[in-house]
């Protein structure tokens, strides 16, 4: 017998144990996948000297936790208390954070945990998932898939008073990759608060007070507007030509007042609520960037380099207005946070808005006359800039513009011949408004000897 013979059955048993290595690697790692999506429900109730968190998460996302099983999968509940208070350990206590009056309240005692089927929906209200969660068990003898199934939890917090100011933190974004949370407060004797956000909301007041809800949409507002590359770009747009201070606080601030009306009727329910106005309005903010980068070209190219500040303020105030409904799409599902504060909300992220603007400037003036100074010439340099962006801002239009063209043309009923005859009347007022002012800054100009191109 040769010794290639010999060490076949060997290779065999190799090749059959990393077959199965393999196999169970996979399995392993199918068995741990982190879901797609994953839907909390809350309610938070406080009262006397306690605070109720009553909580309902999937099984599914609790992906690293141990829990008995046997056959295929099946959960094995006559053993599984165990393990199911520390699965509310690891995923609940130790990443819901609830504060009162601004200090982090004690670990919970686990009141009450069980296992709930898919199909069950006790938590429509706060009376059917406090009365389902102190109810009789599931069955031990029912073989039901382990992640299939729902955790169902009451825990409760010791606190000073049911009248203190709560707020609370769940950072459960890691839970699944698209985490939504439905949380519902029930202050005493006072209307429930219902929230709706996904992933980490960060620090929510349950019953803000006027500077939390100020403090919050200020930070909102001013990274909206860092983050947003098609503000930016709009922005970019205004400076480029005009890096002179007075004209900049002109056009920055008729780019300002324009998007805060836009922003205000939004918040009021004066915009149409329908699918195809949001599409539309991203579409008109990439016309708005491409009109205004073109004119810069056009104006560098006939050897105007500071352009118009009174036509340019004008188009500046028109669309502000179109980018001030882009913001308001950001701040609709944000609202919620700020209770009974909807002004200060409205203030505060306006706030926020201007004060990025700002920053933004302080970045771009000083860069912008660098760039021209040591790297280009002027009008050159808006040329070539002005069409970079023109050229991104007219792919962004294309692409938003195919997104619109799926919706259908609005029916012309009575509803939508309203909303067009308001939304007129709302333009001839603004058109009045923009005349007054107009006429205003152009006798102001002249009467200090100034140039309308060049105040």
């Amino acid at each position: 017998m040769s010794c290639r013979e010999l060490t076949r059955p060997a290779w065999r048993r190799a090749a059959a144990l990393l077959a199965m290595l393999a196999a169970a690697l996979i399995s392993g790692a199918a068995a741990h996948d982190i879901p797609a999506d994953v839907r909390i429900n809350a309610f938070i109730r406080p009262a006397g000297d306690k605070l109720e968190l009553l909580i309902r998460v999937p099984l599914a996302a609790m992906i690293e936790a141990e829990f008995p099983t046997h056959g295929p999968g099946y959960l094995d509940l006559s053993r599984a208390d165990e393990a199911l208070r520390g699965a509310v350990k690891l995923y609940l206590i130790d990443n819901i954070t609830i504060t009162e009056s601004d200090v982090p309240l004690p670990a919970p005692r686990i009141a009450a945990v069980r296992v709930s089927l898919a199909s069950d929906r006790s938590f429509t209200s706060y009376e059917n998932a406090r009365a389902h969660v102190a109810g009789p068990r599931l069955g031990d003898d029912l073989d039901l898939i382990w992640n299939q199934q729902l955790l169902d939890v009451l825990l409760e917090y010791p606190i000073r008073s049911d009248q203190s100011a709560f707020a609370v933190h769940p950072r459960v974004d890691r839970f699944g990759r698209n985490v939504s949370t439905a949380l519902r407060f029930l202050p005493p004797g006072g209307a429930v608060r219902a929230f709706e956000f996904t992933g980490d909301p960060g620090l929510v007041h349950l019953d803000p007070r006027w500077h939390q809800a100020a403090l919050r949409f200020v930070v909102s507002g001013f990274w909206h507007i860092l983050e947003g590359a098609d503000h930016l770009l709009f922005l970019l747009c205004l400076v480029i030509p005009i890096r002179r201070l007075r004209p900049l606080v002109i056009i920055v601030t008729a780019f300002t007042v324009g998007h805060s009306i836009s922003l205000m009727a939004s918040a009021f329910g004066f915009v149409p609520d329908a699918l195809w106005f949001p599409p539309l309005v991203e579409t008109l903010i990439a016309v708005t960037i491409v009109l205004m980068a073109l004119e810069n070209i056009l104006n560098a190219a006939g050897g105007e380099v500071g352009g118009d500040v009174v036509r340019r303020w004008i188009v500046a105030f028109a669309f502000g207005i179109v980018h001030g409904f882009g913001f308001s799409f950001a701040l609709r599902e944000t609202l919620q946070f700020a209770g009974d504060h909807l002004l200060t909300a409205l203030f505060g992220f306006n706030l926020g808005v201007e004060i990025g603007q700002l920053a933004a400037l302080v970045v771009l003036v000083p860069a912008l006359a660098l760039f021209f100074r040591f790297v280009i010439a002027e009008r050159l340099g808006i040329i070539v800039l002005s069409a970079l962006v023109a050229h991104t801002a007219w792919h962004w239009m294309l692409d938003r513009g195919s997104e619109l063209a799926k919706f259908p043309l609005p029916t012309l009923d009575a509803a939508f011949l309203a909303s067009l005859m308001r939304g007129m009347l709302a333009v001839l007022i603004l058109v009045a408004a923009v005349w007054v002012v107009n006429g205003w800054l152009v006798r102001r100009m002249l009467t200090q000897g100034g140039k309308t191109g060049d105040p």
